[in-house]
């Protein structure tokens, strides 16, 4: 990555519009005090690839294949099925269908999911999802994950942090999933992760704590609003999605006391093997010009998308 402040993104009204955001915010009479300048960003389709689906259904259909292994029978119904048949359409139409409002497919992946970490250790948990990130490649691009992320986001990450912001991610894929990676691939801790979390249970025989059979809440639309206060206490000052779960966080960063910053990322670009796609985030695009959303365009403001191959 270019040592340049956002290298890889190109001089178009969309790079000069973050970079006065950041100058308003640091120098001169709109100068917010450091401890204010908070920035959240979503990940899957954010900050690194969500195609052919997310990266956690990614482990999840591994740990189903295996289950199904076991037991047969298993593969006789969804999200089972599609894990044995390597039916990534139906994993993928799921989750767009919740954009859409329709969860009745992914009622099943996550009744699926909690029957995976039902009664494991967090230790555990991470070590698995860790040695997943160590192994795994992505299904379309054919490299690690760590080597799937945007690098002009990663670039804003770190831009941003230069000018004083602290940057936190709010997803709605699963916080433990997360923490094992996002130091390494974004710079930010563990402990600056909010997101989707399955319930947790503290075992006293061995002084452990581990997960249950619930999902405590799921953090995607209006539920980022709130665990983003819950968490922080702030409101932020810039928040960036790419879907029409994220448009509250959008809103509630662009709607405050101060100027903020709603980051809408659209991916429009066909040729440079990120898959182009509207599904889930056209209310969020019909609404930008009216919200307030500054679209970034993958095609036109982007110079590059992914890291060089290692």
């Amino acid at each position: 990555m270019d040592s340049t402040p956002l290298s890889s993104w190109r001089d178009t009204t969309t790079r000069r519009a973050i970079e006065a955001f950041v100058a308003a915010a640091t120098t001169g009479p709109e100068t917010v005090p450091v401890e204010e300048r908070i920035a959240v960003f979503d990940n899957d389709g954010t900050l690194w690839s969500e195609k052919p689906m997310p990266t956690q259904l990614h482990y999840v259909v591994e740990r189903w294949r295996e289950a199904a292994t076991r037991d047969p029978s298993l593969a006789e119904n969804q999200p089972y099925r599609a894990a044995v048949t390597g039916d990534l359409a139906w994993l993928g139409t799921a989750i767009d269908k919740h954009y859409a409002g329709d969860d009745s497919d992914l009622g099943v992946i996550i009744q699926a999911l909690l029957g995976l970490t039902d009664g494991v250790s967090v230790e555990d948990y991470a070590r698995s999802v860790t040695e997943f990130y160590r192994s795994a490649q992505h299904p379309i691009l054919g490299r690690p994950y760590a080597d799937s992320v945007y690098t002009p986001m990663v670039e804003l990450l770190r831009y941003l942090e230069a000018h004083g912001f602290t940057c936190y991610i709010v997803s709605g894929g699963e916080r433990d999933f997360m923490r094992p990676m996002t130091q390494a691939n974004y710079g930010v801790p563990p402990e600056r992760v909010i997101g989707s979390a399955l319930g947790l249970t503290y075992d006293e025989k061995d002084a452990s704590v581990r997960y249950s059979s619930a999902l405590a809440f799921f953090d995607d639309g209006p539920e980022k609003p709130v665990r983003i206060w819950s968490r922080i206490g702030r409101r932020p000052l810039l928040a960036a999605g790419n879907s029409n779960g994220d448009m509250p966080m959008l809103d509630f960063a662009h709607g405050g006391p101060r100027r903020g910053l709603a980051l809408l990322i659209h991916h429009d670009d066909a040729g440079r093997d990120d898959t182009p796609y509207d599904t889930g985030a056209e209310k969020a695009l019909r609404a930008a010009d009216d919200r307030g959303y500054t679209v970034v365009s993958v095609k036109d403001d982007w110079a590059s998308v992914f890291p060089d191959p290692a």
